[in-house]
């Protein structure tokens, strides 16, 4: 178990910002806007050979976690609070241009009374000629401090050792791996605000890690949630809610749904959950379209379904199977994160369809089942051609990618390409995962007959020299234009040779 690392302090300090530089990856989103991260977020820092798991939370606001408040702070606030229980050594944030507030003490009492080591980081300290003056009020409360800027780099190399030489004795002695951990399957949920995401995992996972609420956009980054469930580890990736283009006007939303269709081409398999009360809008078909167009792993699990009435049923299910004709291949699930009607189905879904994302076929099977479905159906004539098909193999997996080789790869088109794919999925049992088929020319194409008799032939410029050598010391003969009917090349007297030309004058006598 690697030791826990935990970034707390009140909003808009950098603590997102600083996590992001600790683990070396832009994971958090960081905006000037406070409150922006609400959910847990986690990452890993390696510094000297030291691994450590970091934990970013949303800003601490105490007065929120009063009874009668219900409210998104509240919910961030008990954020971070499990943070801290689980945390073996916090890093207390502030701002030094702020200095020291009432809520950094109201929160430096919290973080006390944790009994854990502490680490009182002061942020956004551009140098060390700011350093003295911008630490001078925190010194009151108590702390190691650590100068650093998360923004520039100022002190992160020592903060970094810092963390290490807190973190070694912490960390479990004995021969174990650090790469031994099971990597899990890891799971996007992917969909439009307030459909239910952050609630479905919150069942799978048994546990409230996610902020759950009625304001739709209530997640607003990508957060990973690592779980072990039934002796398996899988890795639920929470998405912002993706909405039309048109509709947003924020740049941290366009942040948010940037990230969310991201993740959904890092992950295994991908969840678009749909909201059943709601129906099947525009937004959803476009993500159906993504995702189909882009060969991802996906299925489709509609939210909900407990609040339909049993006389829609029929119509909803006719609505979801039209939809999903462009893509007839993946899965339909009926489910309600609340009550779990549907929910055991959904990890045994996606482990299958992973299965079938990284077969691997032999190229004999692939060529028996290539020879059988074009023997049921032949390709079509096309400008007096048929496509031949010579053989195929696959060339990739994840999703699985078969090469065909033809005479001609323009003469296969879109409706033969469909029909092909439908019959491997038959053929070599893939029916959930997305297929890819590329069709090759196995050699350049050949001219038409009717090109090739009409086309000079190319001659060298030895051959062009001595043929016009040639055709120079030729001589032609043409007809005489004063005996129109004499003979061409015979001269007068009837010679050949001679020169045609004037009469000859007659014979003088004696």
């Amino acid at each position: 178990m690697l030791p826990i690392i935990a970034l707390l302090g009140r909003p808009n300090v950098g603590k997102s910002s600083l996590f992001n530089r600790l683990i070396r990856k832009n994971k958090a989103i960081t905006h000037d806007m406070p409150g922006v991260t609400r959910d847990r977020i986690y990452g890993e820092m390696v510094d000297d050979e030291v691994r450590v798991a970091v934990v970013d939370t949303g800003g601490m606001l105490p007065d929120a976690a009063l009874e009668d408040n219900d409210g998104i702070d509240r919910s961030v606030f008990e954020q971070a609070a499990e943070a801290m229980e689980e945390a073996d050594i916090l890093l207390f944030v502030v701002d030094g241009r702020e200095g020291i507030t009432g809520l950094d003490e109201s929160v430096s009492e919290l973080v006390r009374a944790a009994g854990k080591p502490i680490l009182l980081v002061v942020n956004k300290i551009d140098g060390p000629e700011q350093e003295a003056k911008a630490t001078t009020d925190f010194h009151a409360l108590g702390l190691e401090i650590a100068p650093v800027s998360a923004a520039h780099g100022f002190g992160l190399n020592t903060l970094r050792a810092r963390i290490a030489e807190l973190a070694r004795p912490l960390i479990a002695q004995g021969p174990e791996d650090p790469d031994a951990p099971e990597r899990g399957l890891k799971i996007c949920m992917l969909g439009r605000p307030n459909a239910g995401k952050s609630s479905m995992v919150n069942a799978l996972v048994g546990q409230g890690r996610q902020i759950v609420s009625d304001v739709a956009g209530t997640t607003r980054d990508s957060v990973q949630i690592t779980y072990d469930i039934g002796g398996k580890r899988y890795v639920f990736v929470d998405t912002a809610g993706v909405r039309r283009k048109a509709n947003i006007h924020d740049s941290l939303e366009k942040m948010s749904v940037y990230r969310a269709l991201a993740s959904s081409k890092r992950a295994d398999v991908t969840i678009l959950v749909l909201d059943a009360l709601e129906g099947l809008s525009r937004q959803d078909k476009r993500l159906i379209d993504y995702l189909a167009s882009e060969r991802t792993p996906f299925f489709v699990a509609v939210n909900k379904i407990d609040l339909v009435p049993k006389q829609h049923l029929k119509a909803l299910r006719e609505t979801y199977e039209e939809a999903l004709r462009i893509a007839p291949y993946v899965p339909t699930l009926y489910v309600s994160a609340l009550t779990g009607l549907g929910l055991q189905k959904v990890l045994t879904l996606a482990e299958d369809i992973r299965a079938e994302c990284t077969i691997r076929i032999g190229t004999g099977a692939l060529n028996r089942a290539m020879t059988e479905a074009t023997t049921r159906h032949m390709p079509p004539v096309i400008n007096r051609r048929r496509a031949k098909f010579y053989y195929m193999t696959q060339a990739d997996e994840d999703p699985p990618t078969f090469v065909f080789f033809v005479n001609d790869a323009e003469l296969v088109k879109p409706a033969y390409a469909r029909y092909l794919e439908s019959q491997l999925r038959k053929l070599l049992g893939i029916r959930m995962a997305p297929l890819s088929a590329v069709f090759r020319s196995s050699h350049e194409k050949k001219e038409p007959e009717r090109v090739l008799k009409t086309r000079t032939p190319r001659l060298g410029k030895s051959r062009q020299a001595m043929d016009a050598k040639t055709a120079a010391s030729k001589k032609h003969w043409v007809d005489s234009p004063s005996k129109p009917g004499g003979k061409a090349g015979v001269g007068p007297g009837g010679k050949p040779g001679s020169k045609p030309g004037k009469p000859a004058a007659p014979r003088k006598k004696g």
